[in-house]
């Protein structure tokens, strides 16, 4: 290798390191950021533009009808009725699910011989398709007092075919998947919570429930807006357990606008009706989102 070869490259190599020193560092994201406005930034934006307009999503002919769409959503009463089965099962999910996951990351943060086999267990139904879950429950609620879980509890309910139960059905199969996610969550709260503070409160004689109201609650308060922010965004936005079990069904029972707005795109052919629903809900979702995201680490900073 000649001397000039040699110049050449530590010449190459210095320029190298004085446009990496110098760069900006967004410079090196640069292509990611790029793929990402492609793919989510510009679908984005051009769905708020269509929430304006009459697209039947076949097509560039389209016409401006402003709010028109706001309006028919607020007089369509299946859109309406769908706010409120929204709204209830994200309640219901969001309780049950992360009570149950504090109940699990309790007992399997107890020194058990099984206890790593355990989290495996519970958390394995959340790797699971949504889709391949529903399916699995459409058994598991088999409307055949002899099949399912009618027949381990002795009953005749038509889980997913009643409309009063159907909606408390779909919530409970969501909270059977999704509770070994929130006790991950709530896990990483506990081992974060100092062996002394329980010690030190022992030895003042609290007890078991004491204990934890006293020094684990106030210190899982960082797990719980976690597990609250997520099971909740999971609520409003559910889609695939209830397209899979019950298409909506029966009639609009467990209809939610994530169904309602995939049926008005897709069936019926309402692309900008569908997707004025799609922006109230992302509104919607920021909205609780951004209250509770306040609320919480308020009650972070107290705690």
């Amino acid at each position: 290798m000649t001397s000039l070869t040699v110049q050449r490259r530590s010449a190459v190599s210095r320029r190298r390191r004085r446009f990496s020193a110098n760069s900006p560092s967004w410079l090196f994201a640069a292509p990611a950021l790029v793929v990402y406005a492609l793919v989510v930034l510009y679908p984005a934006a051009a769905g708020v533009v269509y929430a304006f307009t009459d697209w039947s999503g076949i097509g560039q002919d389209m016409s401006f009808v402003g709010l028109a769409n706001f309006g028919a959503l607020l007089g369509d009463e299946q859109a309406m009725g769908s706010i409120g089965n929204t709204l209830l099962l994200t309640v219901a999910i969001v309780a049950v699910q992360n009570g149950v996951g504090l109940l699990l990351a309790l007992g399997v943060n107890a020194k058990l011989k099984s206890r790593a086999l355990l989290r495996v267990i519970f958390f394995a139904p959340v790797v699971v398709s949504p889709v391949m879950v529903a399916f699995l429950w459409k058994y598991v609620y088999n409307p055949d007092p002899s099949a399912g879980l009618n027949g381990l509890l002795g009953l005749s309910v038509d889980w997913l075919g009643d409309p009063s139960v159907a909606l408390w059905s779909i919530a409970g199969m969501v909270v059977w998947q999704y509770a070994g996610y929130s006790m991950v969550i709530f896990l990483a709260g506990l081992e974060g919570v100092p062996k002394e503070l329980h010690e030190a409160a022992m030895i003042d004689g609290a007890g078991t429930f004491q204990r934890f109201r006293y020094v684990t609650w106030p210190l899982l308060a960082p797990a719980v807006t976690i597990n609250l922010m997520l099971s909740t965004i999971g609520g409003l936005k559910l889609f695939d357990q209830i397209f899979a079990a019950t298409n909506g069904g029966p009639g609009y029972a467990t209809e939610t606008l994530s169904t309602v707005l995939y049926k008005q795109a897709f069936v019926f052919g309402k692309f900008g009706y569908s997707t004025a629903i799609a922006l109230v809900l992302a509104l919607f979702v920021a909205a609780v989102s951004l209250v509770q995201v306040y609320y919480l680490r308020n009650r972070e900073v107290s705690a």
